[in-house]
C-alpha cells in the first residue's frame, strides 16, 4: 500500500515502513507487525519446524518472512528486509565456513607428523653412522663383496658406495612413512558411503561418515524426526464411555454417530476427497482438522453425502481468543443444528448435557467433574483436547435477510456434549529402541523442539529420552528463553545436563550446540526445518530429513536421512563407528609392518652395513600390501559389538593402548625371528655347504618371504583388535578372503618367477614350510597377547601431565 492505494511490486523492492496486505495462500515477504487482521493464521513450519498453525492478533503480532498465510486476512507493517529479517540472519549464519577439521583428520595429522619425524630421524641417524663407518674403513661394501679400507678406494667406487648408503637411508624413510594410510581412509569412507545408501542415509560430505562414529551426543528435533508429524486422534470419550480403540464405530449409537458426522463434516475448514473407483482417501486442512476428519472417516462418515443433505446457514470461524469455532446447519427436515468445536475446557463450560451410550441426553451437572478429570488426564499426556458439541435451534429465529445473517452471533449456551477427543503427534515406530541403542552405546540423545515443554516432556518419556517421571522433574528440562538468558560460561556448565529443551528458537539451538562443542562433546544435530539450519551447520555432523526437510536444512547438513526416521540415525552412528574402527584396524596392521621392517633394516644396516630387505622388496610390501591391506580391512562391515563401546569423543588418541599392545607383540616377534634368521640364517637353514653368494640370497629370500607371510597372517589379527576369535564373520567378507588369496598367489609368483626383478631365488618345500611356520605362530601369539591387560588411560596422557612448580622455589 503506497500513496493510499495498492501497488503490485516485486518483493525485492519492499522497504521498511511499507504496508503489505495479506490473504490466504500468500507468503509473508518480509518481517513485520500485524496492523489489522481477521482470523489471520500463519503456517510457520518453514521457520520453526512445527506443524501447528499460529494465529496472529494484537497479542501475537509478529510476522516472519518466508511463512505462509493459512487462513484469514490481514495487513502488516514491514519492519525488516533482507539480511535484517529472521530468514536473512539464518542464511548468514549457515553461510559461514568454519573450515574446522574433523576429529579423525586431527588425529591422522598427529599420527602422520609423529611417524614422519621418527622415520626421518632414524634415517638421518643411520645415514650418519653408515657414512662414518664407510669412510673410516669399519664397514664392508653394501654389496657384501669386499672391505673398504681408508685411502684404498677409487673415487668411482667411493661414489658407488655412498649412493648405496643413501639408498638404504631413503629405503628406511619409505618404510617408515605409511603411504597407504590416505588410501585406506578414502576407501573406508567411500565404501561406507555407498553402503549407507541402503540404510536410508545419503552422505553429502565424505568425512561425515567417520565423524558420526565419534559422536558423543545427538540433539534431535521432535516433530517429524522422533514423531510422525501427523496429528492423530488417540483417545476419544463419547458420553462417559471411553472408546477403545478410538476408531471402533461399533461403540457408537446411530443418533450420536449421525450428529458427530454432521458436526465434523460441516464445522471444518478441511476437505475429504474420495477418488471415483476407489483409491486412497485424501484429507486436507490444518493438522488438527486432518486428525479429526481422519477419525470421522474411520468411523464411517460420508463427507460428500452429509454436505449434500445439509446446508450451511452461517459460520463462526475459529477464533484464537475464544478458542472455538461454530457453524449453523439446516438439515433436510428443515431442522437447524448449531455445532461447536474447540478447546475442550472452553466448550465443556457451555454444555448443560451430554449424549450417553444409549443416545439419551443426560444432565452434565453431576458428571462435569468426570469430564474435567478426563481432559486433565489427556492434557498430562500432552494430548491436544478438542470437544465437539451441538444444540438444536428454531428455524424461525434464524435471520432471513443477508445483512442480518452475517451479523448473527451463533448461540453458545445450552450445548449438548457429543465427544471429547485427544490428539497427538505419535512417536515413530522403533524410536524408543533406537534411543535405547544410542544410550547403551554411550551417545546421549537430547530433544530440542519448538513445542511447549509439557508436550516435549511427554514425548521424551515415550521415546525413552527421559527414563522416568522423576527425570522429568529434574532441572534437565529447560525452555529456550531461560537458556538464552544465561551467560556464556553458565551455558557451558548447564549444557551437558540438558536433556529436553522446549520453546527453542533457531538461535537457542545454535547456542546449545556451541556450548556442547566447547565442553568437548562431538555433536550431531538432526532437524528438518529452516529453523534447524544454523545448528545443523554449526554441529560436527548435521543430519537433515529427506522427506519433510526444507531445502535450507538439507543444504546445511552433512547427511540426509531419506526416510525421516530417527532409527536411521542410529544406523549412521553404527556405520560411523565402523569407519573409525576400520581405520584403526588398518593403522595397527600398517604400523606393525612398518615398525618391523624399520627395525630389521636399521639393526642390520648399523651392524653389518647391509639390509636384508632391499628397495624393490619394500616397494612390494609398502605399495601392494598397503593397497590390498587397505581394501581388505576398509570393507569390514559393522557389527553389534561396535554399539557396546563408549564413543571415542574428541580427545581420545587414534592409537589406543590395545592397539599398542597388539602392534608391539607382533612387531617384536617378527623382528626377533627375522633378525635371528639374518645373523644365523645360514646354519639354521642348512646353507653352510652352499656358496657364499647363494647362501646370502637364499637367507635374504627366506627373510623376505617370512616377513610377507607374517603380514598376511597378521591381517586376520587386525580384523579383531580386541576379540579373541579373529575368524568370526570372516566368511561373510568375500572381498577380504579374495584379497588374502590374491596376495598369497602374488607372493608365490614373486618368489618363484620374478627372482631377477626382486633379487630373490626359488625356495624348496622345506624353506616354504619354515616361512609358513614362522607366520602361523602370529595367530596363537595374538590370542595370548590379548589376555594381557592394558591400562584404560591412554599412554599419551602420561606424557602430557602438568608439571607442578614448588612454591617459593625454582625447582620443579
Amino acid at each position: 500500500m503506497r500513496g493510499g492505494r495498492p501497488v503490485r511490486i516485486s518483493i525485492f523492492d519492499i522497504v521498511v515502513g511499507d504496508v503489505v496486505p495479506l490473504k490466504i495462500g500468500d507468503q509473508v515477504p518480509a518481517d513485520g507487525i500485524l496492523i489489522t487482521g481477521h482470523s489471520l493464521a500463519i503456517d510457520e513450519s518453514s521457520m520453526t519446524g512445527e506443524s501447528k498453525i499460529v494465529h496472529k492478533d494484537h497479542k501475537a503480532p509478529f510476522l516472519m518472512s518466508g511463512c505462509k498465510v493459512a487462513d484469514g486476512v490481514g495487513t502488516m507493517l514491514v519492519t525488516g528486509v533482507g539480511i535484517n529479517t529472521e530468514w536473512g540472519l539464518l542464511m548468514a549464519s549457515i553461510s559461514e565456513d568454519t573450515g574446522e577439521e574433523t576429529p579423525l583428520q586431527v588425529r591422522l595429522n598427529g599420527v602422520a607428523t609423529f611417524i614422519g619425524i621418527v622415520g626421518l630421524s632414524v634415517a638421518v641417524s643411520v645415514l650418519a653412522v653408515l657414512l662414518a663407518r664407510y669412510f673410516t674403513g669399519n664397514t664392508r661394501n653394501p654389496d657384501g663383496n669386499k672391505q673398504f679400507i681408508k685411502g684404498e678406494t677409487s673415487i668411482s667406487t667411493a661414489i658407488d658406495g655412498v649412493i648405496k648408503i643413501f639408498t638404504i637411508a631413503v629405503t628406511i624413510v619409505v618404510v617408515a612413512v605409511p603411504e597407504g594410510l590416505p588410501l585406506a581412509v578414502t576407501l573406508t569412507l567411500a565404501y561406507s558411503m555407498r553402503k549407507m545408501m541402503a540404510d536410508k542415509a545419503l552422505v553429502r560430505r565424505l568425512s561425515a561418515c567417520e565423524t558420526m562414529g565419534s559422536a558423543t551426543t545427538i540433539c534431535s528435533d521432535k516433530t517429524g524426526t522422533l514423531t510422525l508429524n501427523q496429528m492423530t486422534v488417540v483417545e476419544a470419550y463419547v458420553g462417559k464411555k471411553k472408546m477403545n480403540p478410538p476408531y471402533d464405530s461399533s461403540q457408537l449409537q446411530p443418533v450420536t454417530s449421525g450428529l458427530l458426522s454432521e458436526g465434523i463434516a460441516q464445522n471444518t475448514t478441511g476437505n475429504v476427497f474420495v477418488p471415483k473407483g476407489g483409491g486412497v482417501t485424501e484429507i486436507s486442512g490444518s493438522p488438527t482438522e486432518k486428525a479429526i476428519l481422519s477419525w470421522a472417516v474411520e468411523l464411517g462418515m460420508k463427507f460428500d453425502v452429509i454436505r449434500s443433505e445439509t446446508a450451511v446457514l452461517h459460520v463462526f470461524p475459529f477464533n484464537s481468543e475464544k478458542k472455538r469455532g461454530g457453524v449453523a446447519v439446516k438439515r433436510a427436515d428443515s431442522e437447524v443444528h448449531i455445532h461447536w468445536k474447540g478447546a475442550a475446557e472452553i466448550v465443556l463450560s457451555s454444555c448443560t448435557g451430554y449424549l450417553d451410550s444409549n443416545d439419551c441426553v443426560q444432565s452434565i451437572n453431576e458428571d462435569k467433574d468426570f469430564f474435567k478429570k478426563a481432559i486433565d488426564n489427556m492434557a498430562k499426556s500432552s494430548l491436544r483436547c478438542v470437544a465437539i458439541a451441538y444444540r438444536s435451534y428454531e428455524l424461525d429465529k434464524v435471520p432471513t435477510e443477508e445483512e442480518h445473517l452475517t451479523q448473527w452471533a451463533l448461540p453458545e449456551d445450552d450445548l449438548t456434549l457429543l465427544a471429547i477427543v485427544g490428539i497427538k503427534d505419535p512417536c515413530r515406530l522403533g524410536v524408543s529402541e533406537a534411543v535405547k541403542t544410542c544410550t547403551d552405546a554411550g551417545v546421549k540423545v537430547r530433544m530440542v523442539t519448538g513445542d511447549n515443554l509439557q508436550t516435549a516432556k511427554a514425548i521424551a518419556l515415550e521415546c525413552g529420552i527421559l527414563h522416568s517421571i522423576a527425570d522429568a522433574t529434574h532441572p534437565i528440562l529447560i525452555e529456550g528463553k531461560e537458556f538464552r538468558a544465561l551467560s556464556e560460561k553458565e551455558r557451558e556448565q548447564i549444557a551437558k545436563k540438558i536433556t529436553v529443551m522446549g520453546r527453542s528458537s533457531p538461535n537457542d539451538k545454535l547456542l546449545l550446540v556451541q556450548a556442547l562443542r566447547k565442553a568437548g562433546e562431538v555433536v550431531a544435530v538432526t532437524g528438518d526445518g529452516t529453523n534447524d539450519a544454523p545448528a545443523l551447520h554449526e554441529a560436527d555432523i548435521g543430519l537433515s530429513m529427506g522427506i519433510q526437510g526444507t531445502e535450507v536444512a538439507k543444504e546445511s547438513s552433512d547427511i540426509i536421512i531419506l526416510d525421516d526416521n530417527f532409527a536411521s540415525v542410529v544406523k549412521v552412528v553404527r556405520w560411523g563407528r565402523s569407519v573409525y574402527a576400520n581405520i584403526q584396524k588398518f593403522i595397527q596392521f600398517q604400523l606393525t609392518v612398518n615398525v618391523a621392517a624399520l627395525v630389521i633394516n636399521v639393526v642390520a644396516a648399523v651392524s653389518s652395513g647391509d639390509v636384508p630387505l632391499n628397495a624393490v622388496q619394500l616397494l612390494w610390501v609398502n605399495l601392494i600390501m598397503d593397497t590390498l591391506g587397505a581394501l581388505a580391512l576398509a570393507t569390514e562391515p559393522p557389527t553389534d559389538h561396535l554399539m557396546h563401546r563408549s564413543p571415542v569423543g574428541r580427545r581420545e588418541p587414534l592409537i589406543t593402548n590395545i592397539m599398542w599392545r597388539n602392534l608391539l607383540i607382533q612387531a617384536l616377534y617378527q623382528v626377533g625371528v627375522l633378525l635371528v634368521l639374518n645373523f644365523a640364517g645360514k646354519s639354521i637353514l642348512g646353507l653352510n655347504g652352499e656358496t657364499k653368494e647363494h647362501a646370502v640370497d637364499v637367507k635374504n629370500t627366506v627373510i623376505f618371504n617370512a616377513f610377507v607371510l607374517c603380514q598376511i597372517f597378521n591381517e586376520f589379527n587386525a580384523r579383531k583388535p580386541d576379540e579373541l576369535n579373529v575368524f568370526s564373520g570372516v566368511t561373510k567378507n568375500h572381498l577380504f578372503i579374495a584379497i588374502i588369496g590374491i596376495t598369497f598367489v602374488l607372493q608365490i609368483i614373486i618368489i618363484e618367477f620374478l627372482g631377477k626383478f626382486t633379487s630373490t631365488v626359488q625356495l624348496n618345500w622345506a624353506q616354504w614350510f619354515i616361512c609358513l611356520g614362522i607366520a602361523i605362530i602370529s595367530w596363537p601369539l595374538a590370542i595370548v597377547g590379548k589376555l594381557i591387560p592394558v591400562p584404560k588411560t591412554p599412554l599419551s596422557e602420561y606424557f602430557h601431565r602438568p608439571i607442578r612448580r614448588c612454591r617459593n622455589s625454582r625447582s620443579t
